[in-house]
């Protein structure tokens, strides 16, 4: 069964509350999705230790009922630049 770009918001939003999720059906299947995933608890983080934190956030969903997820996480870009 699809998922719903909805129930993949609300999961990471439970292990990263403070995240800007933005999520698009990349084939109007529910199965191929493209994700962008801002947090501060990216912190300090490489890029695959990030993406393995979404992937964790998602409860083993990956590969199964989400078979494709692309995925772009980055850090919060502070105001004072």
């Amino acid at each position: 069964m699809p998922m719903d770009a909805g129930d993949i918001e609300r999961l990471i939003k439970e292990s990263f509350p403070d995240a800007v999720v933005d999520i698009k059906d990349l084939a109007g299947d529910g199965d191929h999705f493209a994700a962008q995933v801002i947090s501060q608890a990216f912190a300090g983080k490489s890029r695959v230790q990030q993406h393995q934190m979404v992937y964790e956030a998602l409860k083993g969903r990956m590969g199964g009922v989400l078979h494709a997820l692309a995925l772009t996480t980055s850090v919060p870009k502070s105001g004072g630049g």
